[in-house]
């Protein structure tokens, strides 16, 4: 009686278990059905916001859900195992792949696109060419300068690329600020002639109607790169035709990170982004996707 008691008590407990299983571990979701939190840099909102929205409206059944946060977050989320889909403005780095090997999560990373670290001005202002060597100059504090230079997030992924690009760790100059967003970088830079933006380039190509009217007040600048053996005496602006060209000299990639260790609603999302439809998608939004899309042409008689 007693032997059987306790076969009856594990039995319910393995029932219960299989009926209430933990959040994080659950398969609810499958290669283009059901729901799976991701979560991304918000530098790339915009794009995401797109490509979610097409993936949808083709997958009535599936229901990702974008958990928008600085690039610092958004890689602690990713690494305590609260979602197991990143996407990142870099890969990862040997002791964050090793992080996920070890909990046996080994990631597929795909690059999916482009896209241009952009300095920008108020549109008063003068200052329309700089080079990589004064922008360098800049964040290290050793140019003479009265702007104000501002960035998006003291957490960001831009910042992050900054630092590395100027070899600069600390931004400790005075005239150096952080704000909260791209969209304040952009209205901060559109209302003070002495400032100077640095922003993700998709923030302004298609851009909402509640920060659309600050674009008409500000200005790209163009960049030269002069440490470039084969150009280094012509400046060229974000576009799609200079990044492919690899001629405008701040760009960063993009990455989808899938760590759920199954086919489901990650591979389903991450496939859609790598398709030709995904790529598309970026292409029309006037970043630089990893792969161009072919374009059929037929001719009639």
């Amino acid at each position: 009686m007693k032997i059987k008691s306790v076969f009856c008590f594990f039995t319910l407990l393995v029932l219960v278990a299989c009926k209430h299983p933990g959040k994080q571990y659950a398969n609810n979701d499958s290669y283009n059905t059901g729901t799976l939190s991701f979560t991304a840099d918000e530098s790339f909102a915009p794009i995401l916001d797109q490509e979610l929205y097409v993936f949808k409206v083709s997958n009535k059944d599936a229901d990702p859900k974008m958990l928008y946060r600085n690039e610092n977050d958004a890689l602690r989320l990713f690494l305590n195992d609260s979602v197991r889909v990143a996407i990142l403005a870099r890969n990862l780095t040997p002791d964050e792949l090793k992080v996920l090997r070890d909990k046996v999560l080994p990631p597929e990373v795909n690059c999916f696109a482009h896209d241009a670290v952009t300095m920008i001005i108020n549109s008063a202002s003068s200052d329309t060419l700089s080079s990589v060597n004064q922008i360098k100059a800049i964040l290290n504090g050793k140019a003479k300068t009265d702007k104000n230079i501002v960035f998006d997030n003291p957490n960001s992924s831009l910042i992050r690329y900054l630092k590395k690009f100027s070899g600069n760790f600390q931004f400790q100059q005075k005239n150096v600020f952080s704000l909260r967003s791209n969209v304040e970088v952009i209205k901060y830079v559109s209302e003070h002639q002495d400032a100077i933006g640095f922003i993700s380039y998709t923030w302004l190509l298609d851009p909402d109607d509640y920060y659309k009217s600050y674009l008409s007040k500000i200005k790209i600048v163009a960049i030269k790169d002069e440490n470039n053996a084969d150009d280094p005496n012509t400046y060229y602006r974000p576009s799609q035709n200079s990044l492919a060209m690899r001629q405008y000299p701040l760009v960063r990639d993009l990455y989808i990170i899938n760590s759920t260790g199954r086919p489901g609603l990650g591979t389903g999302f991450a496939s859609f982004m790598l398709s030709q439809r995904g790529q598309r998608i970026i292409l029309r939004a006037g970043l630089l996707p990893d792969s161009i899309p072919t374009r059929e042409v037929t001719f009639s008689k």
